[in-house]
């Protein structure tokens, strides 16, 4: 009985050749889920020091304005760096427990999701940050440029009441944009949080197409 070793060693070959690359292709996407991982692990650690940052230093000027009664004179500026110190507290909190791992699973993970993971407790103040900000502009305007008009029309209620519509305006678009487009995606990667966070399942921004009731 004649053996073709010719034909032995090209299948040998083909076996080696078949599972070196197999290992190298292994190696290779773990490695590069490893450095994604370890990025987006640096990330949420730079995001909550600027959050503490954000917070503690916000929270000294809040103080600086109490103490010197500033508050009640400069009624937009204090609202201006309360939401800021809103913002920048969510902020912390929020990526804080984004590096906790968590399983989003049932109706406290969907919640969850929603409330904190979405980010939308920090959005809301941010956007009001920008309403507010607008309606200081708008002030100092009609104080400078027209200063008779507002000296004779401009009242300290039409001042106050920007206060509580920067909260519930900024809250409004906020929740308003986060619900529809927000929910736990067991299948896909991707998302607000590293997949190594969440143990498979993703809180994430999709379609409202996609948020089905039994994706959770």
């Amino acid at each position: 009985m004649t053996i073709d070793h010719s034909s032995t060693l090209e299948v040998r070959l083909e076996i080696l050749t078949t599972f070196y690359i197999g290992i190298t292709q292994e190696t290779t996407g773990s490695s590069s889920e490893s450095s994604t991982s370890r990025a987006g692990f640096y990330f949420q650690c730079a995001v909550v020091v600027i959050g503490f940052v954000g917070t503690v230093l916000n929270g000294l000027i809040l103080y600086a304005l109490i103490a010197s009664e500033q508050h009640r004179k400069q009624v937009l500026i204090f609202n201006q760096n309360l939401l800021d110190f809103a913002s920048s507290f969510f902020m912390f909190t929020t990526h804080a427990v984004k590096l906790d791992d968590i399983e989003l699973g049932g109706t406290g993970g969907r919640w969850l999701c929603l409330i904190v993971l979405s980010e939308v407790l920090n959005f809301g103040p941010l956007l009001g940050s920008f309403m507010n900000l607008a309606a200081v502009t708008v002030e100092r305007y009609v104080k400078v440029v027209h200063h008779v008009w507002a000296k004779k029309w401009l009242r300290k209620w039409m001042v106050h009441s920007m206060m509580p519509f920067t909260w519930l305006g900024g809250y409004a678009v906020a929740w308003g944009w986060t619900v529809p487009t927000t929910g736990v995606d067991p299948y896909r990667t991707g998302g607000h949080v590293p997949p190594i966070f969440m143990k498979g399942r993703t809180c994430m921004v999709v379609s409202p197409q996609y948020l089905r009731s039994d994706v959770v």
